[in-house]
């Protein structure tokens, strides 16, 4: 038997069930995570340190209750990325968070489906009252992504201070603003 997180909500789009993770997704993280493609959220990683970091992934939602959903296709059954709501310790503000595996996946509007309904969830399930997107600066898919979303530039905004890395935050509107 795989173990799974208990009591974690699935959400559904019209293409997509939104699930929280569990340890048989993270080879499909990790074939993200070890290429270039990972370059703007800490990548490449070893597949060791992929390994990892899909625990970070998976115990977010032991320790906060609440995490990243897994993005999985209602009609191939596909796990495709993820994203959610993330806030690790010191992180300056609740984030929504949002990466596709593959290159294939990409440009379909998945992660926009999925975002819109986990915003959604964050402001009104969970109570959040603000969130932000965090994204490394010339990560021009994910600018646009959150631009569509309807987020805006917050120049004015705390960052992370976990590296050197020039990093844009944008901030996303409650439901029903946008």
């Amino acid at each position: 038997m795989t173990p799974h997180l208990a009591d974690t909500p699935v959400l559904e789009t019209e293409r997509l069930i939104l699930r929280a993770p569990d340890g048989g997704d993270w080879l499909g993280w990790a074939e993200l995570a070890t290429t270039d493609r990972a370059r703007f959220i800490g990548g490449p990683y070893t597949r060791e340190m992929a390994f990892r970091a899909w625990g970070h992934v998976i115990g977010h939602w032991v320790i906060r209750g609440f995490g990243m959903f897994v993005f999985v296709r209602k009609d191939t059954g596909q796990a495709i990325g993820h994203g959610g709501p993330w806030y690790p310790d010191g992180w300056p503000e609740h984030e929504l968070g949002w990466t596709i595996w593959s290159a294939e996946g990409e440009g379909k509007g998945f992660a926009h489906e999925a975002m819109v309904t986990i915003r959604d969830h964050a402001f009104q399930t969970l109570g959040w009252p603000t969130a932000v997107s965090y994204i490394d600066d010339g990560n021009d898919r994910s600018v646009a992504l959150a631009e569509r979303l309807g987020a805006w530039r917050d120049d004015d905004a705390k960052k992370p201070g976990w590296d050197e890395t020039p990093v844009l935050v944008y901030r996303h509107p409650a439901p029903g603003a946008a």
